[in-house]
């Protein structure tokens, strides 16, 4: 139960960043760092950040995120499955 709270909230949060940075580039205001906006998808909110970069447009002409979220997000899911068939969650 702890895990899924955890997992919601990264993707939750990874989700709003990307949104949030998008408004503040459009506006030519401070923006949040790449480091940041990759933080949450590490710790398990890459479905999340993917969702939001597409759905925002935001960050799809850089490889490490056009690439990399999607493939931190397959790998997450993967890892998902495969606690859930052992019974892990």
């Amino acid at each position: 139960m702890k895990w899924s709270w955890l997992l919601a909230g990264s993707n939750a949060l990874a989700f709003l960043l990307m949104g949030l940075d998008k408004w503040k580039a459009v506006r030519g205001a401070w923006r949040i760092s790449e480091q940041m906006l990759f933080l949450f998808p590490l710790l398990g909110g890459a479905p999340g950040g993917t969702l939001g970069m597409f759905l925002f447009h935001h960050k799809t002409q850089h490889w490490y995120f056009r690439w990399g979220f999607p493939l931190l997000a397959v790998a997450q899911i993967l890892f998902l499955i495969y606690l859930k068939s052992k019974g892990k969650l």
